[in-house]
């Protein structure tokens, strides 16, 4: 990398490694309490209006009595990794470098575990800062086979997740993801098709094709986010631990006849080897 006390220029350094000189200048800025307050409000309406884009969420602060222009906003949502949901024409991809699959799931009877698995990442805030977390999902009976959190966006914490899953349960037959860069990448699809698993991507805008997994995230932050106030990325990974733990051994499911995940998943589990 670039070194300053090497006696190559420096801008001879960012030119050998392809780097702009902007780049390695420039000193990243600590998130503000304004900002991290304005983001927890950006993710609050769109956990309740994903529908939502920069001008509604706008108007939305508005009316919650904050004024903050619509620049504004379109940053913090980048920063975020939020985007409306809707249909749009496919004129941009989040890396248009990455093959997209078609969803393979429309008409599916999805009748036992390790069938169909899923994941999704979302962002999660704390008292100072945020945090990113992924889930991986057995879509049959709704367990959460692993997650992970971090505080960037890249592929890798996404990628551990995934491996996790694989190690402890085995590799399902298909695999749905929505077109994120994260799971679009070739590091995170070569695991799938590493273990001969079946690619399955959302519809651009389409939600619905991963609805289980956002209706995690609704319980994951009205049950547990919302109520707590994170001080460290280890206290948030304690506490995720602990509902996750609850989720899927406590809470029952009116859709799995007042069972929870981990009596589904295991039951049909047996089942199936007897």
């Amino acid at each position: 990398m670039v070194d300053r006390t090497d006696p190559l220029p420096v801008s001879r350094q960012c030119a050998l490694l392809d780097l702009p000189r902007s780049t390695f200048y420039h000193v990243p800025q600590p998130v503000t309490e304004e900002e991290l307050e304005r983001m927890a409000l950006i993710d609050r309406c769109h956990l309740e209006h994903p529908y939502y884009g920069s001008r509604r969420i706008r108007d939305w602060l508005e009316d919650e009595g904050y004024r903050v222009n619509r620049k504004r906003v379109q940053r913090l949502m980048r920063t975020m990794g939020l985007a409306a949901l809707y249909p749009k024409r496919n004129l941009s991809l989040a890396n248009q470098a990455h093959k997209v699959y078609p969803y393979l799931l429309r008409g599916l009877t999805i009748e036992r575990p390790n069938q169909v698995w899923a994941t999704d990442l979302t962002y999660i805030p704390m008292a100072r800062g945020f945090v990113y977390l992924v889930a991986v999902m057995d879509w049959y009976s709704r367990r959460v086979l692993s997650w992970r959190v971090s505080n960037t966006l890249d592929a890798s914490f996404c990628i551990d997740a995934l491996e996790e899953a694989i190690d402890t349960y085995g590799a399902p037959e298909i695999f749905n993801t929505d077109q994120g860069s994260q799971f679009t990448s070739e590091e995170f699809t070569g695991v799938l098709k590493q273990h001969h698993i079946r690619i399955s991507m959302d519809g651009k805008g389409r939600w619905v094709d991963n609805v289980f997994v956002e209706r995690l995230w609704r319980s994951v932050k009205y049950e547990e986010v919302y109520l707590r106030a994170y001080d460290s990325i280890g206290d948030a990974r304690a506490s995720l631990g602990r509902y996750f733990a609850f989720y899927n051994a406590k809470r029952r499911h009116q859709s799995l006849d007042r069972q929870t995940p981990d009596s589904v998943y295991y039951q049909d589990a047996a089942r199936m080897a007897a």
